[in-house]
């Protein structure tokens, strides 16, 4: 199996650097810097993978489109990205998926299929045959992988003596990404994965040292929507490679750290996009200057009222 390389980090930041923002590091305390990529267009880092993915896709087999299957961010972002590049785009979500994922995914411009929480990559292999589309999956792709270790030449860039680096993790291209670009820059530096208690199959896995699978539907128990997916071989080997440990939170603790994002940073983070902030607030970690990646935005307005005014 061939692992993304930092040369594909680098090139895939080249391809991207027109479509995404190079999110700024905002000071959460003393100790910690946050990397909202809330403040990509789309809301989420998704974007960086979906862009590289699809410029990558032959000219000649452009017109038959891309089919995604996704739990929301990965479906916004193949769906901006496809309308960047004049592409048909057919997204497959499950019924669980956030309305306001939906919709957004829609306003790209993409044609969405909502179907159970356990049929989402069936149906997407179905369009793919029906059509002749290419496949882009939200993590388990090497170019995909490599767009999201853009970030990590990012966070390396802009804090040169970061220490620590925490990444949520559901499939694991994020990780997978940011974890070799970093390791290969600069190895000394940690990178820390964070899963909520609940959907905690990473986490078992690292600590098993070979895949541990958990029944969807357990794992969708997660108010952390956008966590809720488990790793693949390949994403699975590149956290093996190169991530220092993977720890869990609570459900309590993913709440609270929305509201902390809030109040100190003026950031509105999803669920998932806090699980990072909530294990640097609850969980002993390394000492020294801390990243962690806030990876999205795009919450339910009720429900981020509800947590930041309890």
């Amino acid at each position: 199996m061939r692992l993304v390389t930092l040369e594909d980090v680098h090139a895939a930041a080249a391809t991207i650097a027109p479509h995404v923002v190079h999110t700024p590091l905002l000071p959460f305390d003393s100790g910690l810097w946050i990397k909202p990529e809330c403040l990509q267009p789309i809301g989420a880092f998704k974007q960086r993978g979906a862009v590289n993915a699809l410029s990558r896709i032959p000219s000649e087999d452009r017109a038959r489109g891309v089919v995604a299957y996704s739990s929301g961010n990965h479906a916004q972002a193949v769906a901006y990205a496809a309308s960047l590049l004049g592409m048909p785009a057919a997204i497959v979500v499950p019924s669980n998926t956030p309305q306001l994922k939906i919709d957004a995914t829609r306003a790209w411009g993409a044609e969405v299929f909502v179907v159970g929480i356990t049929e989402r990559e069936s149906r997407a292999a179905e369009l793919v045959e029906e059509r002749g589309a290419t496949l882009i999956p939200p993590f388990d792709h090497p170019d995909v992988i490599a767009g999201q270790g853009t970030i990590g030449l990012e966070i390396c860039a802009d804090l040169p003596d970061v220490a620590t680096i925490l990444v949520p993790v559901s499939g694991g291209g994020l990780i997978a990404g940011v974890a070799t670009a970093v390791k290969s820059l600069r190895p000394n530096v940690r990178v820390i994965g964070v899963e909520p208690e609940l959907a905690a199959d990473a986490a078992a896995s690292f600590a098993a040292g070979s895949l541990v699978r958990w029944d969807a539907h357990d794992r969708a128990r997660t108010i952390a929507d956008g966590l809720r997916a488990e790793p693949s071989e390949l994403t699975f080997a590149h956290i093996r490679e190169y991530v220092d440990d993977i720890v869990t939170v609570t459900e309590d603790e993913v709440r609270a750290a929305v509201k902390e994002i809030a109040r100190r940073t003026r950031v509105v983070s999803e669920t998932s996009g806090a699980v990072p902030v909530a294990a640097y607030l609850n969980r002993s970690l390394p000492a020294g200057p801390a990243v962690a990646v806030v990876s999205g935005g795009n919450i339910e307005p009720a429900l981020f009222a509800s947590l930041v005014n309890p």
